[in-house]
């Protein structure tokens, strides 16, 4: 079985928002780029993104914009003895996303299940269904094949997680949802809806899958989350951003990293 030791909970920042404002009004203002510097600098671990089909953020010319950016920033980085900073991309089981992933080479693909006309992901995957089984079968060995690492957005259900191990997957990216809408309800609920992300995470990790987790966290409700056993990364975007509205980007990128710290203190 593989062991995963990770010091520090690390967080990929999901600029599908900065997009969503630049494309509000057309141009390139705000810069996916300046942003996407800004995040990196004060701390963050990577980047994350989710290209829809119909381009309502992030499209496909910032993906290979956000590819060249980073190859150049880590290349700055190497040369300081300072490790690199990681590319995740979110997006649908389908021969478009698939073709889109081949070409940006990213570190990491997250397959995510996606309905036509949701506003944002709100559920995992059914690996039960067997068509989505054998489509996601395929997709992973295309993304290994390349060496890019492949996290499959699921709930807690672990009873599905054996499945996830035989597609060979190398994570699991825990719906959060759930846990965020109970907290805001009451700690108590919250504290709740923890305890089946903790075991979750539990049964995860016994099978030798990373765990990853992500969907309206914060830095309220993370002061418990980031304390999930085998956490190995968020992926944080519409509250993140959301909150830099309010204190700037760069504080509140530090405010993130102090509370998912405190996880491993425990």
């Amino acid at each position: 079985m593989k062991s995963f030791f990770f010091p520090m909970t690390q967080l990929s920042v999901n600029v599908n928002k900065i997009a969503t404002l630049r494309n509000s009004r057309g141009g390139s203002i705000p810069s996916v780029i300046q942003i996407s510097e800004i995040i990196l600098g004060a701390g963050a671990y990577g980047i994350t993104i989710h290209p829809r089909e119909d381009e309502r953020h992030i499209t496909k010319q910032d993906v290979f914009e956000i590819r060249e950016f980073l190859k150049s920033y880590n290349e700055n980085l190497s040369k300081k003895g300072i490790p690199k900073k990681e590319f995740n991309i979110e997006g649908e089981p389908s021969e478009r996303f698939l073709d889109l992933v081949l070409a940006a080479r990213p570190d990491q693909a997250t397959l995510v299940p996606v309905k036509p006309g949701e506003i944002t992901s709100d559920h995992g995957f059914d690996l039960k269904d067997k068509t989505v089984f054998q489509t996601l079968k395929s997709l992973v060995k295309r993304f290994h094949a390349v060496g890019i690492r492949v996290s499959l957005f699921m709930e807690t259900n672990f009873e599905q997680y054996a499945l996830v191990k035989e597609l060979e997957a190398d994570r699991i990216e825990l719906y959060t949802g759930p846990f965020a809408y109970a907290y805001e309800r009451s700690f108590e609920e919250g504290l709740a809806s923890y305890k089946d992300y903790e075991t979750a995470a539990q049964e995860a990790h016994k099978l030798g899958l990373a765990v990853n987790a992500g969907h309206d966290l914060d830095t309220n409700n993370l002061q418990l989350f980031a304390k999930l056993p085998h956490l190995a990364e968020v992926s944080i975007g519409h509250r993140l951003v959301s909150q830099s509205l309010i204190v700037g980007m760069e504080t509140t990128i530090k405010d993130y990293l102090r509370v998912l710290s405190q996880g491993n203190e425990a």
